[in-house]
C-alpha cells in the first residue's frame, strides 16, 4: 500500500476561486488544487528558486517540481483549449502568520472526501 501524501503547506487560500475566459464560451473546466496554485505563486509570481520555495511548502525539491510541473500543464491546458480554471481541493495547511493575532488555518482534507470546494 503506497504512503500516504505529505500535506502542503501553503499560504492562504486564494482571493478567487476560477478563471474563465471573457469573450469566449468555456469549453469546459481545468482544475487546480491550492498546493499547485500555491507552487505557481512562489515560482512564477515570487520569483523563489525551488529549494526554497519546496522549504515554505514542507515538501522536498523534487515533489515541490513535479507539483509546479503539474500546475504549469494545467494553466496551459486551460489557456490553449479555452477552459475555465478553477482553483480547489487537495491536500495542504494554511501556514499562520507570524505577527497577527491568530491567523486562518484550515486543512485541504476532510470536506467532500479530501477536496475543498472554493465554489
Amino acid at each position: 500500500m503506497p504512503r500516504p501524501p505529505k500535506t502542503r503547506m501553503v499560504s492562504g487560500y486564494p482571493v478567487l476561486p476560477a478563471f474563465i475566459p471573457e469573450g469566449m464560451e468555456a469549453t469546459g473546466e481545468v482544475a487546480l488544487t491550492v498546493e499547485e496554485f500555491e507552487a505557481l505563486r512562489l515560482s512564477d509570481f515570487e520569483g523563489l528558486d525551488q529549494e526554497t520555495a519546496a522549504g515554505l511548502m514542507g515538501v522536498s525539491r523534487q515533489t515541490y517540481g513535479r507539483i509546479l510541473s503539474r500546475a504549469r500543464a494545467r494553466v496551459a491546458e486551460a489557456l490553449v483549449t479555452v477552459k475555465a480554471l478553477r482553483v480547489a481541493g487537495g491536500n495542504f495547511h494554511v501556514r499562520r502568520r507570524r505577527g497577527f493575532g491568530g491567523g486562518r488555518r484550515g486543512h485541504g482534507r476532510g470536506w467532500r472526501g479530501g477536496r475543498r470546494d472554493m465554489g
